[in-house]
């Protein structure tokens, strides 16, 4: 079982999701407003915060868990679509799980999701 979570820019959430909905056997996600901030460089490359200075885009989170030969699909279908080759694109983190149950049925594993 995997935990995929990516961090994508706001207005390609909609492209992202039709596409992860067009996949067969997708599990569901998890969509969380975010802000965060990347490596930026500042004056001779350097980047010192200040309250004047700090600035956090404003980016948008999934979440979702999945059976490991689905990952990589899905994975590939959220890099591919949420691509515009800015440098603010996001990232994207596989977490491996060892153990998932579902809360309502007790199921777990793939049963659970």
């Amino acid at each position: 079982m995997k935990e995929i979570k990516a961090i994508i820019r706001p207005h390609m959430l909609s492209k992202v999701m039709e596409s992860l909905h067009a996949l067969p056997n997708f599990p569901g996600v998890t969509v969380s407003d975010c802000e965060g901030q990347g490596r930026g460089r500042g004056m001779d490359g350097r980047y010192e915060a200040t309250e004047e200075t700090i600035y956090f885009a404003k980016m948008t989170k999934l979440e979702l868990f999945c059976a490991d030969d689905i990952c990589d699909q899905i994975v590939d279908t959220i890099r591919k679509t949420a691509h515009t080759g800015s440098s603010d694109d996001g990232l994207i983190a596989i977490i491996d799980l060892s153990r998932i149950l579902s809360i309502r049925t007790g199921n777990e594993q793939e049963q659970a999701i």
